[in-house]
This record gives structure tokens, sequence and C-alpha cells, in this order.
């Protein structure tokens, strides 16, 4: 006779990436012989610039593999800091650094740092699903808010006033965001900011998508309060390495030293080789050709926007930031993921339901991420025209 199974009650709450379903089957699609175009993927295409390469290839020979200090690499932790300072104008110690095992590292340390069981945070629906997934896995409760194309899919301080609970602790924001692209503004987020320090709560910014920002500039929330709001950024996006898990926080300076010993204990540190690649991230050649991607991205944006439009789809709000439209689909169906189903079963093309991004109408939406090439964007406006006229 088997055993029963013991697992954990949260895990009941702990949702899969819908989209890694779609993609295994576009895995499979392509196997076969099929073309398809990947609209799905939120990670960009272009491979990690050469200079950040080269630099994990000579730490590598040069035997750099021991274990870092727990909040990172020292001379990594000066050049963000640094960073902050030439990009932002914005004085950052280095000691308030923290280097993560990518961006989700910094979430797991930042939310349990902060929640006890039966604590909440708040947040904006739709939004990035691991960020309510790492407030489940330390006992506390997610608080989503419904946010629609008045506010560009962002909280605002009337709103947190409207939700925030008793037991909230936090409130966390992402500019640009996930799925929507959108930002939040500088007196926003100071009223956000004060908003969340009078009811005793901290105020969390997720900024993994600095850098990819179109036709205005976006200053860092530590701008708005240098001491007091922890911040998330990460060197997947705009620099281009995802596959080499590293990201970092700041956090205000009295939760350093639970920091230090959360981290510790979760993962001891980050990859030593990949800080050592990122300390390349921020010389002169490598912005210059992540600039030219960025570029890259905008002339995607500026192509797909219009002509997704123009074939029916609902994008009320022009994305500021990130690789993603966040699209109402309901002129051609009431079931989102149905919908993303059959445009990559009969069109070879792949996008993201919204059942991915929460509660708050998420049969009516669809993502589509410009994390390929404008050919390839072209490639799959064609075959969702012939679809739709199917």
């Amino acid at each position: 006779m088997s055993k029963k199974l013991h697992i954990a009650a949260r895990m009941h709450d702990i949702q899969p990436f819908h989209v890694m379903a779609l993609l295994g089957r576009a895995r499979e699609l392509e196997a076969q012989g099929r073309d398809i175009v990947h609209m799905e993927i939120g990670e960009p295409d272009f491979i990690t610039a050469q200079p950040i390469i080269d630099a994990g290839v000579k730490a590598l020979q040069a035997g750099q593999t021991h274990y870092t200090p727990s909040l990172g690499l020292p001379a990594l932790r000066e050049a963000i800091s640094a960073f902050y300072k030439q990009r932002y104008n914005q004085d950052v110690p280095a000691r308030r650094i923290v280097i993560t095992p990518g961006a989700s590292g910094a979430l797991q340390l930042i939310f349990s740092a902060l929640i006890n069981p039966g604590d909440s945070v708040v947040m904006a629906d739709p939004g990035y699903p691991c960020n309510r997934h790492f407030v489940r896995l330390n006992e506390g409760e997610t608080i989503g808010v419904p946010v629609n194309a008045d506010s560009d899919y962002q909280l605002t301080a009337d709103l947190l006033k409207q939700y925030w609970a008793t037991n909230t602790v936090a409130a966390m924001l992402a500019s640009p965001s996930n799925p929507t692209g959108t930002i939040v503004n500088e007196a926003s987020l100071q009223a956000m900011h004060a908003v969340s320090q009078a009811r005793g709560g901290n105020l969390i910014v997720d900024e993994i998508y600095h850098g990819l920002v179109y036709d205005q500039d976006i200053s860092t929330a530590l701008k708005i309060s240098a001491d007091d709001v922890f911040v998330i950024n990460s060197f997947s996006k705009y620099f281009g390495m995802t596959g080499w898990r590293v990201g970092w926080l700041v956090a205000p300076e009295g939760y350093i030293d639970a920091i230090d010993r959360l981290a510790q204990n979760v993962f001891l540190a980050a990859s030593t080789p990949a800080q050592y690649a990122a300390l390349a991230a921020f010389q002169p050649e490598t912005m210059e050709i992540l600039e030219q991607r960025r570029a890259a991205f905008a002339e995607r944006r500026d192509y797909l926007l219009p002509a997704l439009r123009e074939l029916g789809f609902d994008i009320p709000v022009t994305p500021q930031g990130a690789f993603y439209l966040y699209a109402n689909c309901s002129r051609f169906t009431d079931d989102s993921y149905r919908f993303a189903g059959r445009l990559l079963e009969e069109a070879g093309v792949a996008i993201t339901p919204g059942i991915d991004f929460g509660s708050h109408r998420p049969e009516q939406h669809v993502r589509f991420a410009y994390t390929t090439s404008l050919e390839y964007l072209q490639k799959g406006v064609e075959r969702i025209k012939r679809f739709l006229g199917e």
C-alpha cells in the first residue's frame, strides 16, 4: 500500500504558470516541424552581451568559484551604488544593496523579513503572479486590487486608502509593470509612500524593467524616500542575463541584518561567476549594446501596438516600458485561455492568457510579449489576422 503524501496546505494556493503548458505544447509542435511565433515568453531574445559573457568566462578561468559574502560581492554592490548615482543622481550606500539569485531571491528575502502569519500585502490585479505566491509562502495573504485603464493598471494613493486593512504590512507595485508595461509617475509614488507611512507600513517597488522605458525618463523610487523603501531590480531584463540568475534589492538600513541572516540560511549567496559577470554590465561598451537593444524593443512596440489595435484588440493604454502589451480580447472570445490554445494550435502563435496575472477579468485579456524579432512579429500578426478572419 502506497504511503499518503503529506503536502503543505499552502501548496493548494500556489498556482502554476499556465503559460508553461502552452509553451510545452509549442515546443512539441516545433519538434513536429511546425513554425511557432513566440509572443508568450517574458525573456529578451537577445543573448547576453559579449562583454558580460567574457567577464563570466574570465572569472571561471581565474578560479572565482567560491562563496561570496551572503549580501553579495562587495565590488558588485559598490558598482550598483555607482550606477544609481550615474543614472539617477541618487546616493544609495552599498551597505544597503543585497545581491540575490534573481529578483525572485529578493522577493523571498523581503517577504520573509516582513510577514507574520495572517499579515497582508496590497498589490495590483493584474500583476506578476509570483508576488502573491511569495506572500502565501510566508503564510500571509494578498489583497488584490482590481485596476483598470483609468489608473494605467496601477495602484494609486486613493486605492491604497480604500484597500489597506488592519493586518496590512506593505503595498507592492511594479514600474514598469508586468503584464501591462505601464509606469508609476513620481507624484503618485510620493502619494502612495505617504499612505503607507501613515499606516505604519512599507512600500515595495519592483523596478526590474527599468532601462526598458520608451519616450520618457523614469526615476527610481529611492528618490522619493532614500532610506525606507524596498526596491527590487535584476540583471535579467534590461541587462539580458536571465539564465545567470542574479538580481539585487535595496533595503532600508534597519532591515539589513535580518536580510543578511535570511540570505545565509535560504541560499547562502548568489552565484559567484554570475556576480563577476554582472560587474561588466556597467561598462560603457556594454551600455552601448544595451541601449541599441532598448531601441529595438521600442521599434517592436511601435509596430505591434497599432497592428493589434487594427485587428480589433482593445489596448487602451500605450505601455511606457517593459516588453508587453496587455490586450482585451473580449471581442473575439469569453475564454482567453481557450483562445490562446486555439491560436497556438491553429495559427502557430503563442501568447499568454490573462489567468496567469490574477482574478480581475482574466478571461477577457491576453498578454503579447514583443521579445522576438520584428520579422517574426510581422509574421505573427499576419497569422492572427487570418485566424480571426476564419
